[in-house]
């Protein structure tokens, strides 16, 4: 059933509306890259309403200086929708997204190295009858892998402009822009025969979406052929539901087909895969034999029984060590100007609430998060690293073995690694896991896995633990190394629990590309790195801000008699009330009301417990310079004249913030995710009351045995 020839791509878009792009194309095809390199900094990141798959939209310009609006899209294999990430890509093209206009065209980004899988997106998105262009990316790897594209057979066989592109070093966008820039991009005339035994029921399916649903005839057969080629594509969360007519179309062809024995999914997907390897044949060229490739040879070592555990090891260690030495002299610096900063004002001020609130508690508070922004960087950079160079999809091999022990596969484990950097994009990350009871215990541990935001809590209790300069910089890596891995085996000891009670499920399959090896695109690790940088540093300057302002001020009122000390100010003080309640639930931690103020603060982010610490043990008090938080802590005191911050208590109330549930952020992604408060709140309860009995048997053996 060739496609109609009389049938065009519908009206013209109105002369004053800006040209739209979607970007399409298959996971770790290079498209993110082409998106930032068309866009730069001119694009708009937030959230598809109603699911948390990340929406990027950006703009361009055409060879003339027009605007040209580009949508990145989820990257997806098929159309026919297998998880929630490609549901979106699908609606968006289908035009059944009221948030998102259906794009004008289409730009479908290939991995030149992969042709022919590639290719069957392509071949799909064809058929909805829009201008296309085809993007041959990573055209420098075909020569390695020994393949020729002919690129002008290609672009004849399927008709449309097909552009040969190195998106990372910027090699044919000029050529990609003039393309873009085109008003006349002709409609491909690409055309496969359906199998004679379905025919008939694309065209009923077809005939019922255009009429009853009120499809153009081009979606309509481009929907009947995904209803056909897998029955699950338009049941994925978030999908538009279809009417009763089409519905029952659907089951009565199913029936017939299920009593003739024919297997009409495997059928149509045959036969598009045999007329996308007549094409292949056609435009790929090998040079015949060439031994193992560049990424074979490496993968022969990072993905061994043995060798590929020992590269994860040096890899995990080499991060924490740059963690510690190379963030070490800008974080003094950070705190030498905040110190500065802080006897600027008490210099250019005098005495009073208005002053204290700048320095004790603006400054005090924001300072003390701000100065482990060196460590942030250093730690998304890392993140970019692994990502750009191909490396992350190998851990998750690796750990594939690991996974499946626990209930799950390799495919959960990257949520969990991006969790190292933050919970939020790591349950963003989620949306690729097919099996909903996977993806819903990926959701419930990712948490668990110690993110950016605990890292400044880690390190101000590792320095009041191990107080002197001359503590080796491996035996602070040791303890930083322990409380991640208490996190991630804290993770799968809980995926392990959930997979045979609350969400029972054998272990799916992994079946995963594991993309070649690239040098790592400079700019876009930066560019990553300075996006999440730069949300750290507005949280800092915004929530932190806010509620360091307002820790201060319940810190500071109501007023203690004239003469009491800033101990006595606070513990008569609304926030040393709180406290004051909370203490009968911690005391038996080793924590007291002062910790207990930053246990409440830090719900609203973890690292918030840091810039609490600041303004209630009033760390920029010293009237010649800031006093550093860790000498503030290593001078408290319980009222009996003990230590309070003393190593055992700084390791439980590391292991506390392991494992208990302080950031709202994510309780409200989690929420929006799972569509419950049921989720998200068993979340709060079973991390928090973990953390807590965890932190008691830590505590109470630790002093027992301490006796």
């Amino acid at each position: 059933m060739p496609l109609p020839a009389h049938i065009t791509a519908g009206p013209k878009s109105p002369a004053t509306r800006l040209p739209t792009y979607a970007l399409v194309g298959n996971p770790n095809c290079g498209k993110s890259t082409l998106f930032n390199a068309l866009t730069g900094l001119k694009q708009k990141v937030g959230n598809y309403p109603g699911v948390t798959v990340e929406k990027k939209i950006g703009t361009t310009f055409s060879q003339h200086g027009q605007p040209i609006t580009v949508i990145d899209l989820p990257g997806a294999y098929s159309l026919a929708a297998r998880s929630p990430d490609e549901a979106v890509t699908r609606d968006v093209l289908l035009g059944r997204r009221a948030d998102t206009p259906q794009p004008d065209r289409i730009l479908c980004i290939v991995d030149a190295t992969n042709l022919e899988r590639n290719l069957y997106l392509v071949h799909q998105i064809l058929d909805l009858g829009r201008p296309v262009i085809v993007v041959l990316n990573m055209m420098d790897l075909t020569a390695q892998a020994g393949l020729n594209i002919r690129v002008a057979r290609l672009e004849h066989e399927l008709g449309i402009p097909v552009i040969p592109c190195e998106a990372v070093k910027g090699k044919g966008l000029v050529e990609l822009r003039v393309a873009m820039s085109r008003h006349d991009l002709p409609l491909s005339r690409h055309a496969w025969d359906i199998p004679a035994p379905i025919a008939p029921a694309v065209a009923e399916l077809q005939a019922a979406l255009t009429h009853t649903d009120g499809k153009s005839p081009l979606i309509a057969r481009a929907e009947a052929l995904l209803l056909l080629t897998d029955q699950d594509s338009l049941r994925v969360a978030g999908s538009t539901p279809l009417s009763a007519k089409t519905d029952e179309i659907l089951r009565t062809w199913k029936t017939r087909w299920e009593g003739q024995g024919t297997d009409w999914s495997a059928v149509l997907v045959s036969s598009r895969y045999e007329a996308i390897g007549r094409i292949a044949e056609e435009v790929v060229l090998r040079a015949g034999d060439t031994g193992p490739t560049q990424s074979d040879k490496i993968d022969a070592i990072v993905t061994h029984p043995v060798w590929g555990w020992l590269v994860l090891g040096a890899v995990m260690t080499l991060l924490f060590l740059s963690i510690f030495t190379f963030a070490e002299y800008p974080m003094n610096w950070i705190d030498d100007q905040m110190a500065s900063l802080s006897s600027w004002v008490k210099g250019a001020m005098p005495p009073g609430d208005l002053r204290d609130l700048i320095t004790d508690g603006a400054i005090a508070g924001v300072g003390g998060v701000i100065i482990f922004l060196p460590q942030i960087l250093i730690l998304f950079f890392f993140i970019g690293l692994l990502e750009s160079t191909g490396y992350m999809a190998r851990a998750a091999f690796i750990m594939d073995r690991l996974m499946s022990r626990v209930g799950l596969n390799g495919k959960s484990f990257i949520p969990l690694l991006s969790s190292y950097a933050c919970a939020i994009p790591g349950i963003m990350a989620t949306r690729t896991i097919e099996e909903p009871k996977d993806r819903l215990v990926t959701i419930l541990v990712a948490p668990l896995m110690s993110c950016s935001a605990r890292l400044p809590v880690y390190l101000l209790m590792i320095a009041a633990l191990l107080p002197g300069d001359r503590v080796p910089t491996l035996t602070k890596v040791g303890l930083m190394v322990l409380m991640y891995a208490l996190g991630t085996l804290g993770a799968f000891a809980f995926a392990w629990l959930f997979k045979r009670t609350l969400l029972k499920g054998a272990p799916p399959l992994m079946i995963m590309e594991l993309p070649p090896y690239r040098l790592p695109g400079v700019r876009d690790v930066a560019f990553h790195m300075l996006e999440r940088a730069w949300i750290f540093v507005r949280r800092a300057g915004t929530v932190i801000l806010g509620i360091s302002i307002v820790l201060w001020f319940l810190s500071s009122y109501p007023k203690a008699p004239a003469g009491a000390s800033a101990t006595e100010q606070i513990a008569q003080s609304f926030a040393g009330r709180a406290g004051h309640a909370l203490e009968p639930v911690i005391k038996p931690l080793g924590f007291d009301w002062q910790i207990g103020i930053g246990l409440i603060s830090s719900f609203a982010a973890r690292e918030v417990f840091v810039s609490t610490m600041s303004v209630v043990f009033n760390a920029g008090s010293d009237d010649d310079n800031t006093a550093p938080l860790r000498k503030a802590l290593l001078a408290a005191r319980w009222p009996d004249g003990r230590r309070l911050f003393t190593p055992l208590v700084c390791l439980t109330l590391m292991i506390f913030y392991v494992f208990a549930m302080q950031c709202v952020s994510t309780v409200a992604v989690v929420r929006r995710e799972t569509n419950s408060w049921r989720w998200p709140l068993f979340q709060i309860a079973y991390m928090t009351g973990t953390a807590w009995v965890l932190s008691l048997i830590v505590y109470q053996v630790g002093t027992a045995l301490g006796n």
